[in-house]
């Protein structure tokens, strides 16, 4: 369908991905046809079972009924991809024809506002090459005083970014290899515990690249700190995640204390931030929250010879080393 440029509409497209949940999937929709984008990426999974395939039939039927002028493109699988495959090669594909987009998944349940946050700041900071990831949830202890504010962490419930971001993306991890034995991310996350946590889920996703795994955004998370990128996160949570159950990937504890937060209005017109700097206190609220990263009274000492002490490290490395073999 061409679209009717007047009617009020979201000039950004959404990106929409999908698998086998019609429930949540149906109201994901639901507050996309509200906001009624001119463009709309619909990215769906195909079956594991025959017994699957009723539900994802299903979700396809949903995300078809397009009632409102929009260009509709579809990408849908007729096998099972996973959902590392499945989500990186639709966001890579949606960005061969557009230069910017929000995405949702189908357990990402968003604030009507939210929409309006991410073309405005899409728009605000397109050629800020420092800014690669907008967010739409937050998790942050402490409400900071203009709309938004600036993060290492790039929470992926509701988010939007641009091609020129995006480009730098690797489901495989291929450089992790070299990079492992660098610093990095120390010279973009200054807190070690978060270091440590990085590097580990790093270490773990390149291990099963080639291997069956289901983890995409660990790599978005890879792609960012590699270029020091900068993530928007708004001062209100203006995404729920309501997917927390049977049917979810890993979300599946209902009692998780990130399952149906509350999707918050964004108050408008946006007040900015002066400067574009990342609030490293709200980031270590967040991973001690939410990511449950806490530097024990050991770890500090861990940390503290490492640093000081690299020979000494090194040693007692090789010595618990050759122990664990034992």
């Amino acid at each position: 369908m061409e679209t009717d440029p007047s009617i009020n509409s979201l000039s950004v497209p959404i990106v929409f991905l999908v698998f086998n949940r019609p429930e949540t999937t149906r109201k994901v929709f639901s507050a996309i046809a509200q906001a009624r984008p001119r463009t709309l990426f619909l990215v769906a999974d195909g079956p594991r079972t025959e017994e699957e395939r009723v539900r994802t039939q299903e979700v396809r039927s949903i995300i078809q009924n397009v009632t409102w002028p929009c260009n509709v493109h579809t990408n849908f699988a007729e096998r099972n991809l996973g959902c590392r495959k499945r989500v990186s090669s639709g966001i890579t594909w949606a960005f061969e024809h557009t230069d910017r987009a929000i995405i949702l998944e189908d357990d990402t349940l968003p604030h009507p506002s939210f929409f309006r946050f991410c073309e405005e700041l899409l728009e605000t900071y397109a050629s800020e090459e420092r800014i690669m990831h907008i967010s739409g949830a937050t998790f942050q202890s402490q409400k900071p005083a203009a709309s938004y504010s600036f993060s290492r962490i790039p929470h992926i419930w509701g988010w939007a970014t641009w091609r020129r971001a995006w480009r730098h993306y690797d489901a495989e991890l291929s450089d992790w290899p070299s990079l492992r034995a660098t610093p990095f991310p120390a010279d973009a996350e200054p807190w070690e515990p978060a270091q440590e946590y990085w590097r580990h889920l790093f270490e773990q996703t390149w291990k099963q690249a080639t291997k069956k795994n289901d983890t995409w955004d660990a790599q978005w998370v890879y792609a960012c700190l590699k270029r020091k990128g900068i993530a928007i996160t708004p001062s209100v949570n203006m995404v729920s995640n309501i997917g927390f159950g049977e049917y979810a990937t890993r979300t599946t504890h209902t009692d998780d204390i990130r399952a149906n937060r509350p999707a918050c209005a964004m108050p408008f017109p946006l007040r900015r931030p002066h400067t574009i700097a990342v609030d490293h206190n709200a980031d270590r609220s967040t991973y001690t929250i939410v990511f449950r990263i806490h530097a024990t009274l050991a770890k500090r000492a861990r940390w503290a010879v490492k640093k000081h002490l690299p020979a000494v490290y090194r040693v007692l490395k090789k010595i618990r080393s050759a122990v664990q073999k034992k």
